[in-house]
């Protein structure tokens, strides 16, 4: 029983702009369908961790009291205008940087500020029953915290979680522009895995067309992985440019021995794009092969028919001629009508010439 094709989910890349044409610089305004805001704190130093998920701003407040060495917020949904107006406020977020995070449209960049450094890149993850999914993610890089904005929940901050609270590596004693450094890199690594399951995707399509197998549409099946090629280049094709730009523009709050880390990531990022490009080459390859397949195929069903309406020509033919009914007492008819074994060598004729031409056709190698 054939297997019933899965509709696949539509591809999400990001929110609509928000900002209205003519409005004030800095107008804050969120997405009716964005998801509700929720604030998550660690608060960490070589020798203390602190970790909440706050309500209000104050309560951020309280654990920023505790001197922690680094703290970083973690915003998911902008829903909240109100709660981000807030943390601008207190944190000295400038306002255009804000309206940027809520308009999650924004091409991948890097901006200075005076209070902090602003980033915004694209995450991109595999969500359960919604597909490929790539999100915005903005980053704002201060003196001694990090605070990160989504479009909703879900992540690949997690290992970096794991590593805050279990003291692995240099995280807990480097300052927040290594954690930074350690968010942006979890955001680039993590399209790798995403790269390997299409190229694993490829394989199994490029095996089912060379086996020749038709139980599914292998074009559809193609299509859709170029979408996602096609997205994933589309959102991190820019990641280059603006990690690059915060490895190398002077005046940001990374420090030396951070951008060495950062130079890292960007070479990261470069072979992404060029995994990106050498998997797109593979799917336009595919596709040439299956449609030379489909192709080769139909000219194997012509040929035959074609064959067939050959051999029947010259049959059709005698049949024709031998099937007019003239006056079998005429003179001038044909004598094989009043011949008592007319008929079988009118058959035998006509296997004959069958058998003659598809030696014929055999000998030429068109069969």
């Amino acid at each position: 029983m054939a297997r019933k094709k899965q509709k696949q989910p539509r591809l999400r890349i990001g929110g609509r702009r928000q900002r209205e044409v003519g409005a004030v610089p800095g107008t804050l305004r969120a997405d009716p369908t964005a998801e509700p805001s929720k604030m998550r704190v660690i608060a960490y130093g070589p020798n203390k961790l602190h970790e909440a998920e706050c309500s209000s701003i104050a309560e951020v407040a309280v654990l920023q009291r505790k001197n922690p060495k680094v703290l970083w917020l973690d915003v998911r949904g902008l829903a909240d205008v109100e709660l981000l107006r807030q943390i601008g406020e207190h944190f000295g977020l400038h306002r255009l940087a804000l309206e940027d995070v809520l308009s999650t449209e924004q091409r991948p960049k890097v901006e200075p500020y005076e209070e902090a450094d602003f980033a915004v890149l694209r995450m991109a993850q595999r969500v359960p029953d919604r597909g490929l999914d790539i999100e915005q993610v903005s980053f704002f890089l201060g003196d001694g915290f990090v605070i990160t904005f989504q479009e909703r929940e879900g992540d690949v901050f997690d290992p970096i979680r794991s590593r805050i609270r279990e003291a692995r590596g240099r995280i807990r004693t480097a300052g927040a522009d290594y954690l930074l450094y350690a968010l942006l890199d979890s955001v680039v690594d993590s399209v790798f895995p995403l790269i390997e399951e299409i190229s694993i995707r490829l394989e199994d399509e490029e095996e089912r067309i060379l086996r020749g197998t038709d139980d599914e549409p292998v074009i559809e099946s193609l299509y859709e992985v170029r979408r996602e090629l096609i997205m994933l280049r589309r959102a991190l094709w820019p990641l280059r440019e603006a990690i690059g730009q915060l490895e190398r523009v002077e005046g940001t709050r990374v420090s030396d021995d951070t951008r060495v880390y950062l130079r890292d990531v960007a070479d990261h990022a470069v072979q992404i794009v060029d995994l990106l490009e050498s998997e797109r080459e593979v799917v336009s390859t595919l596709m040439d092969v299956h449609l030379s397949q489909v192709s080769h195929k139909m000219n194997e069903v012509m040929k035959v028919l074609t064959i067939i309406a050959t051999i029947f020509i010259p049959l059709g033919f005698l049949a024709g001629v031998y099937g007019m009914n003239f006056d079998t007492d005429s003179p001038y008819n044909m004598p094989e009508l009043d011949w008592r074994f007319g008929y079988p060598a009118l058959i035998t004729v006509m296997l004959l010439i069958g058998v003659g031409m598809l030696f014929f056709f055999r000998r030429k190698k068109w069969l």
